[in-house]
């Protein structure tokens, strides 16, 4: 299954966000693929009426990630040492962080049209 997701960095905390994201722990890495992701692409970007500088400083994040059961992907995830420690240190950086509870399973964007 394909899920997209939105989040939000903090303004002041755009270079630490991608900075902490050039050197995610491999141990976090191969739990998440191991709770069933094959993939998980994440985007930056600014207003669409902002100049093309503005976006480069844009807060707004979308995550595309694949696996097999998203809801299960959260489940062996949420309580996962190593994801708690990353997780409270992406609170330190998002204004809207990613949910790993149960109901995060539902906190995907819906989508509206795929091509045929």
């Amino acid at each position: 299954m394909r899920v997209a997701l939105h989040t939000k960095v903090r303004a002041d905390r755009i270079a630490d966000y991608e900075a902490a994201h050039r050197e995610v722990p491999r141990e976090l890495t191969k739990a998440i693929r191991a709770a069933g992701a094959t993939s998980w692409t994440i985007w930056r970007w600014g207003s669409p009426r902002a100049s093309a500088a503005e976006r480069g400083g844009g807060t707004d994040l979308f995550h595309v990630l694949e696996c097999e059961d998203y809801g299960r992907l959260l489940a062996e995830l949420e309580q996962l040492p190593v994801n708690v420690a990353w997780q409270a240190r992406m609170a330190e950086l998002l204004d809207v962080v990613h949910d790993y509870s149960r109901s995060g399973a539902d906190a995907g964007l819906p989508v509206v049209w795929e091509l045929p």
